[in-house]
């Protein structure tokens, strides 16, 4: 699937050379071609760490923010407007070494999206995504609000 033509695999060389995430030490590990899944990466290092040596939460709150509205756009097409509404974000652990998260959009979900917002309804829909550290632990809970309708279009 493409928008704009620019595949699954031009949007992740694209995360993994911009510097908004690139200095953080977030990378893309992988994008679904069908923008249904993305696993990411973050290596905690003395760039990005807090005071006290672990990820810092500004970090791991960047680590996940493009990922829904762009892997729904892109499923969706663009008939469609998709923003963050809302985000929270609760601190579990500390995170030491390399944090990962896995942000799911899959083709279902997309679905009961695009029906829901059919006839210009504004729809806002909560997703919730884990940021686990290397041994499995839990580090954060994110949750993200999205708002999806229709594009107007003027007659």
């Amino acid at each position: 699937m493409e928008l704009n033509g620019q595949s699954a695999a031009v949007h992740r060389e694209g995360f993994n050379s911009w510097p908004t995430l690139t200095t953080q030490g977030i990378s893309v590990v992988e994008l679904a071609d069908d923008f249904t899944r993305a696993e990411l990466r973050m290596d905690v290092t003395e760039e990005n760490a807090n005071y006290m040596g672990t990820a810092f939460g500004g970090s791991l709150f960047s680590m996940l923010d493009p990922f829904l509205v762009i892997m729904t756009i892109n499923q969706l097409g663009p008939g469609y407007v998709v923003w963050d509404k809302a985000a929270e974000i609760d601190f579990v652990s500390p995170g030491v070494g390399s944090v990962y998260a896995t942000v799911e959009m899959p083709a279902a979900t997309v679905a009961e999206l695009r029906e829901a917002a059919a006839g210009g309804a504004k729809v806002l829909r909560w997703f919730e995504i884990p940021i686990t550290g290397e041994n499995g632990v839990l580090v954060a809970q994110v949750r993200r609000q999205l708002y999806v309708r229709e594009r107007r279009t003027d007659a």
